[in-house]
């Protein structure tokens, strides 16, 4: 057989992520987003291969000292290479200098990659919940952050995030 069954469960594991990354995408396209279900497969996908690279490299997993240290340098690697395609995403220079814009994006592809890493390591209930969580959070929060915005716009408050009350236009976050 061409596959064992290490290469089977690796690619069970990054078509996992890749769909977890697209699902998460699709969302972020139907809104007209920087970001959509290609971009975020490759992040998710991409994380997971970074990961499961380390992981499975020689005989790292005979010694549990050096398997921590590789998973600590896998996050925090990860997920700073990431932490600067946010970057790109959420800041860009008009003339009033640096503006911050898109942060949800942003943070949307940081918790894509952060579930690729999960695939990598197989937490398949963490995944669940983390997807579950993300995807809460993008589609039912919403909606909900709106009316807060509509109810303070009409109070005369303004709120943190320095939009403007909700039009009916899509947001740029």
């Amino acid at each position: 057989m061409f596959f064992d069954d290490a290469d089977l469960d690796n690619l069970l594991r990054l078509l996992a992520a890749t769909v977890i990354g697209m699902v998460i995408g699709t969302n972020r396209d139907l809104k007209g987003k920087v970001v959509g279900m290609r971009t975020l497969g490759l992040v998710c996908m991409g994380a997971t291969l970074v990961s499961l690279t380390a992981i499975r490299v020689g005989e790292v997993a005979l010694h549990p000292d050096a398997m921590s240290r590789v998973v600590q340098g896998v996050l925090q690697g990860v997920l700073t290479g990431v932490g600067f395609i946010g970057a790109g995403v959420v800041l860009r220079s008009d003339a009033e200098g640096m503006q911050g814009h898109r942060l949800t994006t942003a943070a949307t592809v940081w918790a894509t990659a952060a579930l690729g890493i999960a695939c990598a390591l197989a937490s398949w209930r963490l995944i669940a919940l983390g997807m579950l969580i993300t995807m809460g959070l993008l589609v039912v929060v919403n909606p909900i952050e709106r009316l807060v915005e509509r109810v303070a716009s009409r109070a005369g408050i303004r709120g943190d995030s320095g939009r403007p009350p909700d039009d009916g236009t899509p947001d740029p976050g």
